[in-house]
């Protein structure tokens, strides 16, 4: 796994079947490991959801468990609600990758943070149906 997941990815994964957040998180679920996410991120997808009119109680509570048993949560210090950028970089620092995937339009603006790229599912799934570049001679 070469990227952690942004809240908005398992947001949109949950409500936009057959979107591309829903086709990465697939993807990213489906690779070898579990993948890491933080208390923060967490947090966030569960305050997300629940913001969703067409999303009851209930079902949030089944969705978050899910995600729960689907991730590794990995410690990364307290960070406010609006911190996202900070608390995304030190995710996948604990991570150890350099990527988030995410389609947050502020993220995907700034690039990357203290050495850590955004990089959007559009282009992240690209990147995972592309062939391997060719051995260099």
């Amino acid at each position: 796994m070469d990227v952690v997941l942004a809240p908005d990815i398992y947001v949109n994964a949950s409500v936009a079947l057959g979107s591309p957040p829903e086709h990465a998180v697939r993807r990213a679920f489906g690779a070898s490991g579990k993948p890491k996410a933080s208390s923060w991120v967490i947090e966030r997808v569960e305050s997300m959801l629940h913001a969703i009119p067409e999303f009851k109680s209930d079902a949030v509570t089944r969705q978050m468990t899910t995600i729960r048993g689907l991730v590794d949560v990995v410690e990364t210090g307290e960070f406010f609600i609006e911190d996202w950028d900070h608390a995304l970089v030190a995710l996948a620092k604990a991570a150890g990758v350099a990527r988030v995937l995410t389609d947050h339009p502020d993220l995907l603006a700034s690039k990357s943070v203290d050495g850590v790229e955004f990089v959007s599912s559009d282009n992240w799934l690209g990147e995972q149906a592309a062939p391997p570049p060719p051995p260099s001679v």
